[in-house]
């Protein structure tokens, strides 16, 4: 008989067993080694990133007044447009309260004045502003819209006396404000407007400050005069 042609495949041995065992052990302890070490990196590029968006992110907070104290910094000619208008206006709606409110005439006469002069410069500065570029705020800001809101609760005597202290309050930080533009401005117009309204608000001033002491006087004249009992 003929051998028959058969292909013996052979059986691994013990030997490569073993050996076949120790590769997928050590294969797994290098696992087991990397995994650490790739969480690790990216555990350290996501602080990273996280840094670069924690400096690239504004800080908290410097939004709103701060960020308009920052433009006002850089360019402060536009800073004294906008810080003008803002006066201006709660001078004129103040004003407009007034001359309904205030008891005293002195008071009223003052109210309608700055309604008046603070009305023109407005006109002014808004096309000045309007030909540079510049908006102009529409409203009286926080400070002033809590003034205003002040008076609008109040009548008489009272009124008066509130609205005049915040006359001369107001025209102390607006003279300053106008004297430097006028000596540091480095816009030639927005500079000699500045200038020329200077001395107009250091009258106001004045007058501002004159109109507060007689109300006072007069308060503590009316106070001297009351009887023990109604002190």
């Amino acid at each position: 008989m003929k051998p028959t042609n058969m292909k013996l495949t052979a059986k691994p041995t013990t030997n490569t067993l073993q050996i076949r065992l120790a590769a997928l052990v050590a294969s797994g302890a290098l696992l087991a080694m990397v995994a650490p070490t790739a969480q690790a990196a990216s555990d350290a590029h996501q602080a990273q990133g996280g840094m670069l968006l924690a400096q690239a992110a504004p800080p908290a907070g410097t939004t709103g007044a701060s960020a308009t104290t920052r433009e006002k910094a850089r360019n402060p000619d536009r800073g004294f447009a906008e810080d003008a208008a803002t006066g201006s206006m709660a001078e004129i709606e103040s004003g407009k309260r007034a001359q309904a409110q205030a008891s005293a005439a002195p008071v009223k006469s003052f109210a309608s004045q700055m309604v008046t002069d603070h009305t023109m410069a407005s006109d002014q500065l808004r096309q000045l502003a309007t030909s540079k570029g510049i908006t102009l705020p529409g409203s009286p800001d926080r400070a002033h819209a809590r003034q205003l809101e002040k008076l609008g609760k109040m009548q008489g005597a009272e009124f008066d006396r509130e609205y005049m202290k915040m006359m001369v309050a107001d025209h102390k930080k607006t003279v300053s404000l106008f004297e430097k533009e006028a000596k540091r401005g480095k816009d030639p117009e927005l500079k000699n407007f500045a200038a020329k309204l200077l001395p107009d608000l250091q009258k106001h001033l004045q007058m501002a400050q004159s109109i507060e002491g007689d109300l006072k006087k007069t308060a503590t004249g009316t106070d001297a005069k009351r009887p023990a009992m109604m002190k």
